[in-house]
Parts: C-alpha cells; structure tokens; sequence
C-alpha cells in the first residue's frame, strides 16, 4: 500500500493508502483536523471502503506522494524540511488549487 503526507496548514498527516484525487484530499483534511473525542473516527484502522488510514510509524524515506491542502496557515519548520527533503528525492507533491492529477 502506498505512503504519502497530507499536509494541510501547520498540521500533517501521514497516511497509508493510493494518491488522493484533489477532492479527497480537500475532503481527509477536513476529516482529520476536526475529529472531537467521541467522535467514533479511528485514524489509524481501516473502514471498509475508505481507502486512507494515518499510520503513526513510518520511514520518511517510504514516503512516495505529498498532497498539499491550500490553507492560509503557514508549514511548520518540521513539515517545511520534509517536504524540501522529498523534492529533493523527486517524489511527486500536489497543491490542491494549483495542480492537477492522477489520484483516485
């Protein structure tokens, strides 16, 4: 299963599953910055037909997609090096809003 990043804002999310549609990737952002306690959303298990989970312990270097969600908030500094180590290994990043692409 594939391993990228979703950053969206200063908050980040690893997450095991295919490259995401930008629509997906708007819709996971929501999702997951605004889970309350209770909620009954389980980041890290899979649901049956929801092909994304955030997985909490990862290589960096396993890292094969980045999803940038547009917000107004600036990268932290620790997403901000990650994200320059990436391009650096030319793994594709995507900016909802500006690129287009292939995900599911």
């Amino acid at each position: 299963m594939a391993l990228g990043i979703l950053v969206h804002g200063d908050n980040h999310f690893i997450v095991r599953g295919p490259l995401p549609s930008p629509q997906s990737a708007l819709a996971l952002a929501r999702r997951w910055s605004v889970i309350q306690i209770g909620s009954g959303i389980d980041m890290t298990r899979e649901e049956p037909g929801f092909p994304w989970r955030v997985s909490t312990r990862e290589f960096r270097e396993n890292l094969e997609w980045a999803v940038i969600v547009e917000d107004a908030r600036p990268h932290s500094a620790a997403v901000t090096q990650l994200l320059a180590e990436l391009a650096a290994r030319g793994v594709p990043a995507y900016r909802t809003g500006r690129d287009t692409w292939d995900g599911r």
